[in-house]
């Protein structure tokens, strides 16, 4: 595989544009002022976990004696407990405590950006041809500054939307996040019974 294949493969896995719903939902109660370097933080928190998984993914779950299917149903469950909270959301927000609140690594920088599908892809591409690795992080950072770029535009939307619009946008995201969710914790468990046959 060429860099600028996985370049490509990596990018579209962090769906960029399938993202910006998730995420204009998710600042809602973030202050205007703040919606930037919240995004920022989460973007760079994002691309430090996937360098990690890239160069020392494999040693990590084996320290930590994890399958990386576990990591994808740990993913699941996650993001089908935030995805029932932004479709019936409690009176303290999302995230709990005040209005102001602000999501931190879960559920922006994992598993939104960094999520089960890219640290293992990410993985894969570190161990189908370690002599590479030089190549894989170049195409890494690409799909991560695509992405990046993708997703700091999307801030600049809430010029144009109203408040009935995100509650909307809301209601939808969270329903197709519990869709996936569950459809990330079937592939897990599908992935561990094929591992211990």
């Amino acid at each position: 595989m060429s860099t600028l294949s996985a370049g490509i493969l990596l990018f579209l896995i962090m769906d960029p544009l399938g993202n910006i719903p998730f995420f204009l939902a998710l600042l809602k109660n973030v202050a205007p002022e703040r919606r930037l370097i919240v995004v920022v933080r989460e973007l760079v928190i994002a691309l430090v976990v996937l360098f990690a998984f890239l160069f020392g993914g494999k040693y990590l779950l084996a320290a930590l004696q994890l399958k990386q299917e576990s990591v994808s149903i740990a993913g699941g469950i996650v993001l089908f407990l935030i995805g029932i909270r932004m479709i019936f959301p409690p009176k303290d927000g999302i995230f709990g405590g005040d209005e102001g609140g602000e999501p931190f690594i879960v559920p922006l920088a994992i598993p939104a950006v960094a999520g089960p599908s890219t640290m293992a892809a990410v993985m894969l591409l570190a161990n189908s041809n370690p002599g590479r690795t030089a190549d894989w992080s170049l195409a890494l950072f690409a799909a991560w500054l695509a992405t990046s770029v993708i997703l700091v535009g999307s801030i600049f939307l809430y010029r144009w939307l109203r408040h009935s619009v995100l509650v909307a946008t809301e209601r939808l995201m969270g329903m197709l996040l519990v869709a996936l969710s569950v459809q990330m914790f079937l592939d897990g468990v599908v992935a561990y019974v094929r591992a211990i046959r």
